[in-house]
């Protein structure tokens, strides 16, 4: 199982939210691009960027910064991106700069025909990433509640063909509060394709839990807050994780 560092760009900074509140932004670093050059030397085998500013403005505002990143770290890992992605042409010129897959999320929910153009014209390269509290999907940075049930929606999505399916736990995202292996492991048991877990990884015990349900489909864990406030110590959790898999 992959253990995935998120860096998460505001105003050209490296910050973690907590629950996706903007305002509560703690800086982590004014350098995003040497954050992961870190994190490969920690072990990390993929990135995990989020244009924050994007995600709220609707179209990619940390440029600068995510094509650094990209320079610094080449061909070595792949690096997945979202936050902002709302058109064909924002995901081309993504993928064209040397991002390996791009994330859609409330654009997937709000206009499901633009998430199956984009796996129609980029197979192999979208993920999907839903937000979800009580089991029920969110949209725009999280400030509002659909219907959606997260389990059905993410089953049409992999009729699309997307790559796989970061679910995040909104409710604990930030909070270090442990993640929800019950929800991640119940729609990973729902889909064919892989499921990346996201949301309140405190600890390596939370590495180990997801790492007991792995053949259930979960693919990767997202780990943020933890590993920029030292609570989590990457290269030990990545060490754990590849210990499991090997048992």
């Amino acid at each position: 199982m992959l253990l995935i560092p998120a860096i998460d760009l505001k105003d050209g900074h490296c910050v973690r939210l907590k629950q996706g509140v903007m305002d509560g932004a703690t800086v982590f670093s004014d350098n995003p691009a040497a954050m992961a050059r870190h994190w490969i030397a920690q072990g990390a085998r993929r990135l995990h960027l989020v244009d924050l500013n994007g995600a709220f403005a609707g179209k990619p505002k940390n440029e600068p910064a995510i094509k650094a990143i990209l320079a610094e770290v080449g061909e070595e890992i792949p690096v997945q991106l979202g936050g902002g992605i709302r058109d064909l042409d924002t995901i081309e010129r993504c993928l064209d700069d040397g991002i390996s897959y791009v994330i859609i999320g409330t654009a997937a929910v709000k206009n499901p025909g633009f998430l199956h153009d984009a796996c129609t014209a980029f197979p192999g390269h979208i993920i999907v990433g839903l937000d979800a509290k009580d089991g029920k999907v969110a949209v725009d940075g999280w400030s509002k509640m659909t219907g959606h049930d997260v389990i059905d929606l993410a089953k049409k999505f992999e009729d699309y063909g997307v790559e796989a399916v970061i679910y995040t736990d909104i409710g604990r995202d930030g909070m270090l509060s442990g993640v929800n292996v019950d929800a991640t492991v119940a729609l990973a048991r729902a889909l064919k394709i892989p499921v990346i877990a996201s949301g309140g990884i405190a600890s390596v015990d939370d590495v180990k839990a997801l790492c007991a349900v792995q053949d259930e489909g979960i693919m990767g864990a997202i780990t943020g807050r933890a590993i920029y406030e030292g609570r989590l110590d990457f290269k030990q959790a990545q060490a754990e994780a590849d210990k499991c898999a090997k048992r």
